[in-house]
This record gives structure tokens, sequence and C-alpha cells, in this order.
């Protein structure tokens, strides 16, 4: 992993004090561009947890595959497209009704989200549930660490033509608790440093990594970082502790 020099810009989010917070759970034409891309688990994968759940072709997946390239295509057509983006606000809008007058109440559906094995479809980084998700495909490796390739558009942009720091951010948290699970005992994040050494850049291929270096009773260090180009964009040290909050039921 790359260290930063004195001239690179860090972000760090500290352990909460007692009135603070509790940690976080790990848990160019303009027409309709299609899902992201996103790696395959290699099919000679070492044994192991499950780490990301299976996208589906049909049902809610498919509906927010669909709702990821509507997302997109509205960012790289703005107001210029030439087409009727006022009759497309009523029927966005009419789907949406449609949607919430049958949908269960927020305690059904948050029991039913973290109901099953423990891998979950609804997070906002792997989750095919979630049209906020890339979705970031992972797999782990031999040597205990996990990966993944995604290649992020204009939903996620910051600078120019380049990554928001937050998606970064938000990608190696969730990639790091992912190694926790894979590699060791897993636990909430408590402390998560960054180090922005390069733009990380949209419309080609990131590959974001994590691995778990050391336990120390309930305290668990894991590393990772943001690549592309197979030059590091941004690192991530990590302090989780073993503890996990309640499931809904």
């Amino acid at each position: 992993m790359s260290t930063p020099g004195p001239d690179r810009e860090t972000s760090r989010t500290s352990t909460p004090g007692p009135d603070q917070e509790s940690p976080r759970m790990n848990t160019h034409e303009t027409t309709a561009p299609a899902a992201p891309r996103q790696d395959a688990r290699p099919s000679a994968a070492p044994a192991g947890p499950r780490l990301v759940a299976e996208a589906r072709k049909e049902g809610v997946d498919a509906a927010v595959a669909a709702a990821r390239r509507l997302i997109t295509a509205l960012l790289r057509s703005g107001d210029g497209t030439g087409a009727d983006l006022d009759a497309v606000a009523s029927q966005l809008d009419a789907v949406a009704d449609r949607l919430t007058a049958g949908a269960p109440t927020v305690t059904e559906r948050l029991a039913e989200m973290w109901r099953g094995e423990g891998v979950t479809r609804h997070d906002p980084v792997t989750g095919p549930e979630n049209a906020l998700a890339p979705p970031l495909r992972l797999h782990g490796n031999e040597d205990r660490s996990v990966e993944g390739v995604v290649t992020l558009d204009l939903p996620y942009q910051g600078p120019p033509g380049h990554v928001h720091g937050g998606i970064s951010a938000l990608l190696l948290d969730h990639t790091l608790g992912v190694a926790n699970h894979w590699g060791g005992p897993s636990g909430m994040t408590a402390e998560l440093t960054l180090r922005y050494l390069r733009p990380t850049p949209l419309f080609e291929p990131l590959t974001v990594t994590g691995r778990q270096v050391s336990v120390d009773g309930s305290r668990i260090r894991t590393v990772g970082e943001i690549s592309a180009g197979g030059r590091t964009c941004v690192t991530a040290e990590g302090l989780f502790i073993n503890k996990q909050l309640p499931r809904p039921s």
C-alpha cells in the first residue's frame, strides 16, 4: 500500500466519544447507458463465507438495475436530450406511487431485509436491491484479502470526471468490513483513516481491495485501497470493534 507524502490530503474519522454517535454498521453520449461494469467472481475462488448476494434477473433486482440505468441516463442527458422530461417525471411519480401503495411497513421491511444467512441484499455498495450501489462485486483471495473491480459513472462524480471522495470512503468502509468477514472476526467501524493520493477517475475500471491485518481482543485492524491503471488513488486504515447491533424482527 502506498504511503502519502507530506503534501497529501488526509481525511480522518475518529472514534466517537460518549456524547457522539455510535459507530456505523458495515454493515458521453446522451443515450441510456448500460449498467455499470463489474467483475465476475473467479470460477476457482477459495472456500469461505459468501461475501455478496447474487443478483437475480427478475423481480426487485431487475427493477433496481433499470433504475440505475435511469439515474445515469438522466445525468448523462440533462435538459439537452430532446425528450419531454416533464412527462418522464410524471411517469416516474406514477411508478413510485404504485410501489409505495403496496409497500409493507418500515418495521416489516427492515425485518425482511435482515432475515437470512447474513449476506445482505440492500447495502449501498454491493446490494442488488439498492439502486445507489454501483454495484461492486467482491471476491475472496487465498491470502484472505478481498477485491473487486467496478467502473463508476456520473452519479458518483465529485471533481470533474473523477469520483467523489465520500464515495471512495463508502466503497472502502464496506470493503474493509467484508475483508473482516472473509479473513476473521468482524465488527463495526470505530475509526476510518483515508489518504487521497491522486484523483480517482470515472469511466475506467477501479480495483478495490481490503485485508484484515490484526486482531487484538475486540479491536480489529484492516487496510484497503482503490487503484486505477495500476496506480493507487486512495488508501484506508480502519479500526473495527467486534460488536454487532441486534437484527430487527
